[in-house]
C-alpha cells in the first residue's frame, strides 16, 4: 500500500460556535485540506490546501487529531493530520469548482455527524493539542 499524508485544518468561528468546512466533489464534507506534496512540510502544505481550496489565508497551529485509515480499494494507507488553525486574511470563496462544489460554516452538531471518525466529537477537538514542529 501506498502511504498518504493529508493535513487538514481544524478552523472554528467561536462567536457562532461554527466550523469550517468544505464539500469534495466525489468525497462528501471534510475540513479543508488534502495531500502532503513531495519536499513540503505538513504546515505548508495545510496553508497551501487550505488556500486552494477556500482563497483564505490561514496560520496553523497544533495539532488537534491524527487519524489513520487503509483504502484498499485506492491501495492507500492514509495518515490524517489536523492543525488547529485561525484565518489570518482572505474571503471564502471556492477557487476550484472541479473540486469543491460547497464550502459553509457548520454547527457543531452538523460537524459531528459529518466527520464520524472523531470518536469524541467536535467537542474534543476544541480542546486537544500538541505541539507541531518543524526540525529541519
Amino acid at each position: 500500500m501506498n502511504r498518504v499524508v493529508v493535513a487538514y485544518a481544524f478552523i472554528y468561528k467561536q462567536d457562532e460556535n461554527k466550523i469550517l468546512m468544505v464539500n469534495n466533489k466525489g468525497g462528501g464534507w471534510s475540513l479543508p485540506g488534502g495531500a502532503v506534496e513531495q519536499g513540503e512540510t505538513l504546515e505548508q502544505a495545510v496553508i497551501r490546501e487550505v488556500k486552494e481550496e477556500t482563497s483564505l489565508t490561514i496560520e496553523a497551529a497544533e495539532v488537534i487529531a491524527v487519524n489513520e485509515a487503509f483504502f484498499k480499494e485506492k491501495g492507500h494507507h492514509a495518515l490524517f493530520i489536523t492543525f488547529k488553525a485561525k484565518v489570518i486574511e482572505g474571503d471564502i470563496s471556492i477557487v476550484d469548482r472541479d473540486e469543491i462544489s460547497e464550502i459553509k460554516w457548520v454547527d457543531i452538531q452538523r460537524a459531528n455527524e459529518l466527520m464520524p471518525y472523531h470518536p469524541y466529537g467536535v467537542d474534543s477537538l476544541l480542546k486537544a493539542s500538541s505541539p507541531y514542529t518543524f526540525q529541519g
